[in-house]
């Protein structure tokens, strides 16, 4: 969720960036000086940018209330799901203690106990075929 809003504000600070005019007082971007004959080209430009600006503008202005009620969701949850998960790592222990999980062909996966004085796993990354990694 934080990235979303994340993403957003980049997008909005990218946009405001690229602005090269500042807004005039009556609220609209002021219009570039038309020093060579592609001023419609520059024109162009500003009123693209204008319009991303307003699109990205009415974007968060509707995703706002429901990125904030996520947020919320997202918090309660957290806060509910925490002793669980301290009680989860308490009793596993360091996950070095376990074999990489195996999908069995009936879909069921199983996650194997390493026994004591059996080697640690590797704590190096592992790649699929053609060094690929699935995120």
């Amino acid at each position: 969720m934080r990235s979303a809003v994340l993403a957003l504000a980049l997008l909005m600070g990218a946009t405001a960036a690229a602005e090269e005019t500042p807004p005039a007082p009556g609220g609209e971007a002021a219009e570039p000086p038309a020093s060579d004959p592609g001023s419609s080209v520059e024109e162009g430009k500003s009123l693209i940018e204008r319009g991303v600006r307003l699109l990205f503008e009415g974007l968060i202005g509707e995703m706002e209330p429901a990125l904030r009620d996520m947020a919320g969701n997202l918090d309660r949850m957290a806060e509910e799901a925490e002793p669980m998960l301290r009680e989860l790592a308490r009793l596993m222990g360091d996950i070095a203690n376990y074999h990489p999980p195996e999908v069995l062909p009936n879909g069921d996966i199983l996650i194997r106990r390493r026994q004591p004085g059996e080697p640690p796993a590797p704590r190096e990354p592992q790649f699929g075929p053609g060094g690929e990694t699935e995120l």
